[in-house]
């Protein structure tokens, strides 16, 4: 087989995924174009996921799945727009069985007693072209306090997959979780927690 035709054959493997590559349509990335509409948080691709120190030799990382939600979205008059995250406590996932357990039991979550972390918007004020810091209440532990979400734009259109208009941001947030009673072994785990919530909604 000589080289003429061993690149006959890559170009006619190549050609349909060629093909499909340039019917994927452009996404929309600017975000005073995504229509103004009510939208609900796509479980499927939206994760929380959370940071913290561990003894201070490494950054500990876990995550929620299952979230739901809903975007009031007002391009034009963001400050009108609001949204809500509802996340089920005891999907807490750090890929350790054991230590999953030990932190939907009472000495940590308690996730039998308190079964949903929540975060509500209350206020939300552009800070760049595809940037908002967004200030609302979160609920975790039976505790509920003012916390504050710096807020990123990535894209929207229509998911060639499912066929829904979808809008995706990407939000980071920082907390400590004594604040919400969570004070085992601190200081060894940290007590300064990131939070990281990848959202998608869909109209």
């Amino acid at each position: 087989m000589n080289i003429k035709t061993l690149a006959l054959g890559a170009a006619i493997l190549a050609a349909p995924l060629l093909a499909h590559a340039q019917s994927i349509p452009p996404l929309n990335t600017n975000p005073a174009a995504v229509p103004a509409a009510a939208y609900t948080v796509e479980p499927t691709h939206t994760r929380v996921l959370f940071a913290v120190s561990h003894m201070g030799f490494t950054t500990w990382y876990g995550q929620f799945t299952n979230v739901s939600g809903t975007l009031n979205l007002n391009p034009k008059a963001l400050s009108s727009s609001s949204f809500d995250i509802t996340i089920p406590a005891n999907t807490v996932s750090t890929s350790n069985t054991k230590l999953d357990g030990e932190l939907n039991s009472p000495e940590w979550f308690d996730t039998a007693k308190y079964p949903t972390i929540a975060f509500k918007s209350e206020k939300i004020v552009r800070t760049g072209h595809d940037t908002a810091k967004v200030t609302g209440e979160l609920t975790f532990h039976g505790v509920t306090r003012p916390e504050t979400l710096d807020v990123t734009f990535n894209a929207s259109g229509v998911n060639m997959l499912t066929k829904q208009y979808t809008v995706g941001f990407n939000a980071t947030g920082h907390l400590k979780r004594s604040d919400f009673n969570q004070k085992t072994y601190i200081p060894l785990i940290g007590n300064d927690v990131t939070l990281i919530i990848s959202a998608a909604f869909v109209k």
